[in-house]
């Protein structure tokens, strides 16, 4: 089954280009951002922070993603959601100084907090639509629209950033979020509702114990949070402001490079996802370790850096989605939201952590190349741990 045979479900079809139009807008403006307060004299800190607001919300929230995911409906939520994303995104306008970045950070944490449990429902609604191979199919097209968004919002944010200013970016972004709610309107979705009686204390609490009682997804949930060592926004934003901006403009040199990795993720699943496998896993792991120790290495060149990006790029979506998969698999239908929400709140929690120990770092004293070797180094240390949870609950299992 191809990728298009998967795009032929009405469903999967108008999510992944409602997906596509919101996910270009959310990277477009992220290029705004982190050039506006790089324009105020932001430091390695509050650079590292603003990143980390963006990926706060799915750890904090966790909890109650996971009961409105399983009582709201799809569509209704949907809706509330690009708006509240429309309302906060027009918000960063009025930021206009360093001494309001606390109020852009407010923004950002509402912002990514629907755009969060937006994800988390599509992923939960996903199993209850396909199965098998079109479920894996429909993971891969979820990451390469995400990161084919990724390649051209950045790549056009930075240049329309560097042309246009922040405000004008800010507003493109609320215009296409908007295109995506007119989207929405025609979407048709016909599932067995699953109803829940219990008390929203009662689900909390069954939905703990079933992942606390379920060992193997307990290990693919931190499985899945080494993908989270590749939250480079603060560091590719200090690398474009500590060592580029004499030769390229840091809007540019921010666009450019994310931009750039985008490519590989967006070129990776169509050659890795052929091969990656429950008995390979591990491999892709150690694969993705020594691309980014690669990268490390060619930092202090631009264009060199630029190639580096690029391979580390090509495991990155694979991984994601794979390790995706077998949580999916592995957890029931009327679990489904809040595992989701949980795993979510896992692999947020360790892009925060990645953020903030790039900027605390940065600002310790350590080299930007040593803060990516270190990246690189733990999936290294992934692979080891997947090679025994293989061990003890796939070959043991055959």
């Amino acid at each position: 089954m191809t990728y298009l045979d998967t795009l032929k479900h009405p469903v999967i079809r108008r999510l992944s280009l409602i997906q596509f139009i919101s996910y270009f807008g959310t990277w477009f403006s992220q290029v705004a951002i982190f050039s506006m307060i790089v324009s105020f004299g932001a430091s390695e800190v509050t650079i590292a922070l603003t990143a980390a607001m963006a990926m706060l919300p799915a750890v904090v929230l966790a909890p109650i993603i996971g009961l409105i995911i399983d009582r709201i409906e799809f569509k209704k939520l949907m809706s509330v959601l690009l708006l509240i994303e429309i309302l906060m995104t027009l918000g960063f306008i009025f930021i206009n100084s360093l001494e309001y970045v606390w109020i852009l950070m407010i923004l950002i944490f509402i912002r990514s907090a629907a755009a969060s449990l937006l994800f988390s429902a599509e992923m939960a609604l996903f199993p209850k639509l396909v199965s098998g191979k079109m479920l894996k199919n429909t993971n891969e097209i979820h990451s390469v629209i995400w990161s084919l968004c990724y390649a051209l919002g950045m790549a056009a944010g930075g240049i329309a950033t560097h042309y246009v200013g922040f405000d004008l970016a800010f507003m493109i972004d609320a215009m296409l979020y908007t295109v995506a709610v007119l989207l929405l309107i025609g979407l048709h979705i016909s599932i067995e509702k699953i109803t829940h009686v219990e008390s929203n204390m009662q689900m909390l609490k069954d939905g703990f114990n079933y992942i606390i009682s379920h060992k193997k997804i307990q290990h693919l949930i931190f499985l899945h949070a080494a993908i989270g060592l590749t939250s480079f926004d603060a560091l590719i934003t200090l690398l474009a402001d500590l060592q580029y901006k004499e030769f390229i403009a840091v809007p540019l040199a921010i666009g450019w490079m994310n931009a750039t990795r985008a490519i590989g993720l967006m070129i990776g699943p169509f050659i890795i996802g052929r091969i990656i496998s429950k008995n390979n896993l591990h491999y892709f792991f150690i694969l993705q370790g020594l691309a980014i120790m690669l990268w490390s290495f060619l930092e202090f060149n631009f264009y060199l850096a630029l190639i580096g990006l690029f391979i580390t790029g090509l495991f990155i979506t694979t991984l994601w989605s794979y390790t995706y998969l077998l949580i999916q698999e592995e957890t029931e239908s009327k679990y489904m939201g809040r595992v989701i929400s949980y795993n979510d709140m896992v692999f947020m929690l360790s892009n925060v952590t990645t953020a903030l120990f790039i900027g605390y770092a940065a600002k310790w004293g350590l080299s930007l190349e040593g803060i990516t070797f270190t990246l690189g180094f733990g999936f290294i240390v992934f692979a080891i741990y997947y090679h025994w949870f293989k061990k003890r609950y796939i070959d043991e299992n055959n």
